[in-house]
């Protein structure tokens, strides 16, 4: 699966509709980024069970801003709608498929659970 352009009026529903997304907030003028997009591009095609969105931070300042992006590229991972990763800069390939297999691997109903049965201070 190719990657898909993704916009503000976009993005909840993106991250809520699919299992697992991994969002590439990018600029056109930022050199890592363009460096970073063949290997996001690349990775998406291993894997068509992940919606792999890019954000022009550009064109979508607002949401650039909402999700706190302070530098670009910024990779962020969803699963069934919960932020479980968020790190700036460029991943090289073998560590992007190390995340997509963890990401794909992670319990996060199990997690939420945890977190919902903690004690409270």
């Amino acid at each position: 699966m190719a990657t898909q352009d993704i916009t503000a009026d976009q993005f909840n529903e993106t991250i809520t509709e699919n299992e697992i997304v991994l969002v590439d907030f990018w600029a056109s003028w930022c050199g890592p980024c363009k460096q970073f997009a063949p290997t996001f591009a690349a990775s998406s095609e291993k894997h068509p069970d992940v919606v792999y969105a890019k954000v022009d931070t550009e064109a979508e300042q607002q949401l650039a801003a909402a999700a706190d992006i302070r530098s670009i590229p910024t990779l962020m991972a969803f699963k069934k709608g919960k932020l479980v990763f968020n790190q700036a800069g460029a991943l090289p390939p073998a560590a992007l498929e190390d995340l997509v297999q963890k990401v794909k691997e992670f319990d996060i109903d199990a997690a939420i659970a945890a977190q919902e049965n903690a004690p409270s201070e």
